[in-house]
């Protein structure tokens, strides 16, 4: 089968933060980082020097903050497989809602079609 790429998610504005590591074995806090003074806010594509691999979501390359609907911690990698985490938010929670949305949907896609290929589905 033939590989292709498909954006699921464009955002204007999205806000990315270097995070202290987690304190906790409950999760990341948003409340922890620079809320006030993101480190990066320029357009940026973290394809550029970084990739975040999302094999499943909710997982480890992805996952919500315990204290905000708006923030994401994201798990990147380099080429030689190095790996570090940011965090990533949004000014509107609509844009956070609409990232979930196309995360769950992407992923509810490939379990429809990984069943059509096995016929275990009805068509």
């Amino acid at each position: 089968m033939e590989e292709y790429e498909t954006v699921i998610l464009v955002k204007q504005e999205v806000f990315v933060f270097q995070i202290p590591p987690r304190a906790t074995n409950r999760g990341y806090r948003a409340a922890d980082w620079k809320l006030h003074s993101p480190d990066w806010t320029d357009e940026c594509e973290l394809e550029l020097f970084a990739k975040a691999p999302i094999d499943k979501y909710p997982g480890i390359a992805i996952e919500s903050v315990m204290d905000s609907s708006r923030y994401f911690v994201l798990r990147i990698e380099d080429d030689n497989g190095r790996a570090a985490f940011i965090g990533i938010g949004f000014a509107d929670r609509g844009d956070s809602f609409d990232l979930n949305v196309s995360l769950q949907e992407h992923f509810k896609w490939l379990q429809t079609s990984e069943e059509i290929e096995k016929g275990t589905k009805c068509i």
